[in-house]
């Protein structure tokens, strides 16, 4: 397949491009808002075409998908053009900043038999992977807590609109929102309330959230705690689970690396269990691929990144309202 790249980022240019490759397909077009931009991009990733003007870019029949990596707020426009080019869009998180823009996009692939899929790589990570076989094998018996640490410090090349620009979302729509679908994918289960707080005023001028920690309940009776920022320098992220017959414990795993160690705790002790991990961005593509062919799904559908963001906007909610809130299932649920 050739790909369209949409926005010149950093993860396109230090993971996807790459990813594309490596399941033998190839990027042949980018596109930014700045031209000069898109032009340095291009020569310097090798791809021969470059444009500001999405609609112009799709006008090439030898488009067959697009990625997007733009700024939040573009998400929803950029993927809806492309999905009325019948183009497969891989968009990044969230795939929009509303319920009814992610229902709109995931229609429109619906009526031009397009593959619509959300680029939640961490579902690809071989400890998240784990995990969810260990729990679903009934390792630890029924999962009772988790706490959820997802803390990092935000480099300043990406101290842009992350932090500025209130409507993108600050941390919840950066970082809380890989938090809720990598739980939901984990428990495979669904979250039915949820509770909240925020910091901001050590990176941000204008009150985006910078830290969050909260609660989520999930409908099987599991309580998760959460902690995501932008401001933990020295951290390392971790998973915590609890269960009624032992415990997991993941360091190092919430990560774009294919990395991180997993301990399981029980009545026999403590061991460490193997890992063979692999390229999460590689393993995401492949999928999306496979999808395309009909030879599977994508790792993140469309239906999963409209539930993170439902959940992640009931979060906005509960902060701003200082209340916790409940969740309705039965809206999306015909995704």
């Amino acid at each position: 397949m050739n790909w369209l790249l949409v926005g010149a980022s950093n993860v396109a240019q230090e993971w996807i491009i790459l990813a594309i490759r490596a399941v033998g397909d190839e990027v042949t077009g980018i596109v930014s808002n700045d031209l000069v931009r898109a032009q340095d991009f291009a020569r310097k990733q090798n791809i021969q075409k470059f444009s500001h003007d999405l609609k112009h870019a799709l006008y090439d029949n030898e488009v067959d998908a697009v990625y997007i990596s733009s700024a939040n707020s573009l998400h929803a426009e950029q993927a809806m053009i492309a999905l009325k080019a019948k183009k497969h869009v891989m968009c990044e998180k969230p795939m929009a900043l509303s319920i009814s823009d992610a229902q709109q996009m995931i229609e429109q692939a619906k009526i031009h038999q397009v593959v619509l899929a959300v680029n939640y790589h961490l579902r690809n990570s071989a400890v998240i992977q784990k995990i969810r076989e260990l729990i679903a094998n009934n390792c630890i018996g029924e999962v009772q807590n988790i706490r959820f640490c997802h803390a990092v410090s935000l480099p300043k090349n990406l101290q842009s609109w992350r932090i500025h620009t209130p409507s993108e979302g600050g941390v919840i729509l950066d970082i809380t929102v890989h938090d809720i679908d990598t739980l939901r994918f984990l428990l495979n289960d669904e979250p039915i309330s949820v509770s909240a707080m925020a910091q901001t005023g050590v990176l941000s001028p204008n009150n985006v959230p910078e830290t969050v920690m909260g609660t989520i309940e999930f409908a099987k009776g599991a309580l998760v705690s959460f902690y995501d920022s932008f401001t933990a320098q020295y951290f390392q992220t971790s998973i915590d689970i609890i269960g009624t017959k032992g415990n997991l414990q993941a360091s190092n795993t919430l990560t774009q690396h294919a990395i991180g160690e997993l301990h399981l705790n029980n009545d026999k002790g403590c061991q460490r269990i193997p890992i063979e991990h692999h390229n999460l961005y590689v393993s995401s593509f492949q999928q999306f691929k496979n999808a395309i062919q009909n030879r599977g799904r994508p790792a993140a559908t469309a239906y999963d990144g409209l539930r993170s963001l439902e959940i992640a906007l009931a979060i906005q909610q509960a902060i701003e309202n200082k209340k916790h809130i409940s969740l309705n299932l039965g809206e999306s649920l015909c995704f």
